[in-house]
């Protein structure tokens, strides 16, 4: 399993409106510039991010994006699955019928064993624990900004 740009953008888009003012919706062109990803993906991004219900457009002048629930709401889990869909570290985890061997294959329960312990982990992290572990990152470097 690799985690494509989808998934890691997907969460810099989270982590940047998490880190402004929830009442002032944040503009595509400000988390673009913030987050140096072009505007034309993000746009393609926040579209699964809204279907997820991970953010809320607001539309009009002072239009644009925040989080549709606290970042200790959100878990990582929520994140890569919205943007990679469901986690699957080999192909017969989760779509047996793609395996010919599966019914035979010794090594099939171990693989699901390690797709479920990914799962629960990252199901454990949230964006308020991602928040916070930058924060103190930061802290102790005496840096006010952040970069994923």
């Amino acid at each position: 399993m690799k985690i494509s740009t989808k998934g890691r953008y997907g969460l810099r888009i989270l982590i940047d409106l998490a880190t402004h003012d929830p009442e002032k919706p944040r503009l595509i062109r400000d988390i673009a510039k913030s987050q140096q990803i072009s505007e034309k993906y993000i746009s393609r991004l926040v579209i699964d991010l809204r279907r997820a219900r991970l953010i809320r457009s607001v539309r009009g002048v002072k239009g644009g994006f925040h989080l549709a629930k606290r970042p200790d709401e959100i878990t990582l889990l929520d994140i890569l699955e919205t943007m990679e869909g469901p986690i699957s570290v080999v192909d017969c985890v989760r779509s047996p019928e793609k395996c010919k061997r599966q019914a035979l294959c010794p090594a099939r329960d171990i693989w699901t064993e390690l797709n479920e312990g990914i799962r629960q982990l990252t199901k454990k992290i949230t964006l308020d624990d991602i928040l916070n572990a930058y924060r103190r990152h930061d802290a102790e470097l005496g840096i006010t900004d952040y970069c994923i």
